[in-house]
């Protein structure tokens, strides 16, 4: 059978029709809702108008680690600014993954509005009137923020790519960090996924404080513990 084509890059399509309009298009995504352990991380960026798409820059699980790795300087020298927001594994376990999504989207959205407005970071700092938003996904009410959501939208904006690569590498980065605190369970590689190695951690040592108790696998070793 043929090789399958490779995907087209995302494309500026989208935040070319809002320059036009003299606005800009605040890209947002996430990484981390399907591990067992660590938090959900999203990242909020906006590049100025009549940017150039830097080469190499598609979703972020088409990469591998040393890619992304080498995109962010050349992503940061481009953007007019971005900012992160994450949901701890409590939180998960509190309100579900998907609220949680939410609320990491709502939290770099709400830093990104600081830096656009230059006014002190609050808990609910308006986006200036001249941006846009546009999630990943479906649609969240939870955000806190009106937006518009695509459906494998790190495929096709620019912009949600470029959150999406950033988001992955703080969030790997991250899991690695706490790898060292807590070995056996794999995190310098697996970044908190479900892998074999993290169940056998899971069964040998039982969960840690970032662990989803929530998620399947783990609340079911809970209960038998």
């Amino acid at each position: 059978m043929p090789a399958a084509a490779a995907r087209p890059a995302p494309s500026l399509e989208r935040e070319a029709a809002l320059w036009s309009e003299s606005r800009l298009l605040i890209g947002v995504d996430e990484v981390g809702r399907g591990p067992l352990a660590g938090p959900v991380v999203a990242a909020a960026v906006v590049f100025p108008a009549g940017v150039r798409c830097v080469p190499g820059v598609r979703d972020s699980k088409e990469l591998r680690a040393a890619q992304r790795a080498a995109l962010i300087p050349e992503l940061r020298t481009t953007l007019l600014h971005f900012a992160l927001g994450a949901a701890s594994s409590r939180e998960i376990d509190r309100f579900n993954i998907r609220v949680a999504t939410a609320i990491a989207m709502r939290r770099a959205i709400c830093r990104l509005a600081s830096l656009l407005s230059g006014v002190r970071r609050g808990r609910n700092n308006p986006v200036p009137p001249h941006c846009h938003i546009l999630i990943d996904g479906l649609p969240l009410p939870e955000v806190g923020y009106a937006h518009e959501a695509l459906v494998d939208g790190d495929a096709l904006c620019y912009s949600i790519a470029a959150a999406g690569i950033i988001a992955k590498t703080v969030r790997d980065t991250l899991m690695q960090r706490l790898s060292l605190r807590y070995p056996g369970y794999g995190w310098e590689s697996n970044v908190g996924y479900g892998t074999r190695v993290h169940h056998a951690g899971l069964s040998a040592q039982g969960p840690t404080p970032h662990h989803r108790q929530t998620f399947g696998p783990v609340g079911q070793l809970t209960l038998e513990m």
